[in-house]
């Protein structure tokens, strides 16, 4: 072995020199006093390190430790990556069996109440809508929202359903539904009765904007 720290030799020389402080040396008896202690300590620490082996072979055997270190680290990172991308494509057919939900019991009941009440627009309504109606945790409920967030109920302590939503919706938004045949016949008869000047002010209902034109045409006619 001829790989060993010669500063550590040399400390540990001169300590064990230094503590003898009673006797005086040459320089000469000093140089080989050092000289025999170095290759005391040299013997000291050849026999330490050849219980490890050769010091060859141990930074061999280092260098391959390191290097087991960084493979099995890139193999983490590898796995952790497919672990990521497994969860990405789960993720994704999550969101697109709930898309798939969504559509089924929400969009299309919307739209399909939507037409049958008269709806002028029944897309217009269900996105108007859309928002206000959600699937419950599990999925397999459709919950119909408040103002506030809140999930709501009828008279009668059952989920409010779409078709409420939808009817009531309508009900106070007369602008989003078609004109009725009750609507369209009084104003065919009320029309017909202007033109036949015996138009009769108890048949008029002010509050129907078609009714107020009539009323307004009849007044410009001088009728009224």
């Amino acid at each position: 072995m001829t790989d060993l720290n010669t500063d550590t030799v040399e400390t540990e020389a001169t300590t064990e020199i230094a503590q003898e402080t009673s006797k005086t040396y040459t320089q000469e008896e000093m140089d080989r006093h050092i000289a025999g202690m170095k290759n005391a300590l040299a013997r000291k620490y050849e026999r330490q390190y050849s219980e490890l082996g050769d010091l060859d072979e141990l930074r061999e055997l280092k260098a391959a430790e390191e290097q087991r270190q960084q493979q099995e680290a890139i193999k983490r990172g590898q796995f952790e990556k497919t672990l990521q991308e497994l969860a990405a494509k789960k993720d994704a057919e999550i969101k697109k069996r709930d898309a798939m939900i969504t559509e089924y019991k929400i969009n299309s009941p919307l739209l399909d109440s939507a037409a049958k009440h008269k709806s002028v627009n029944p897309n217009q309504v269900r996105t108007l809508l859309s928002n206000r109606v959600k699937l419950n945790e599990t999925g397999d409920e459709v919950q119909v929202l408040d103002d506030q967030g809140n999930v709501r109920y009828d008279d009668g302590g059952n989920l409010f359903t779409v078709d409420n939503l939808v009817s009531e919706f309508l009900e106070q938004n007369p602008h989003f539904k078609q004109a009725s045949a009750t609507t369209t016949n009084s104003k065919t008869q009320l029309g017909n009765e202007l033109k036949a000047e015996t138009l009769d002010l108890n048949k008029l209902d002010l509050s129907r904007p078609e009714h107020r034109k009539i009323y307004k045409e009849a007044r410009q006619k001088g009728l009224l």
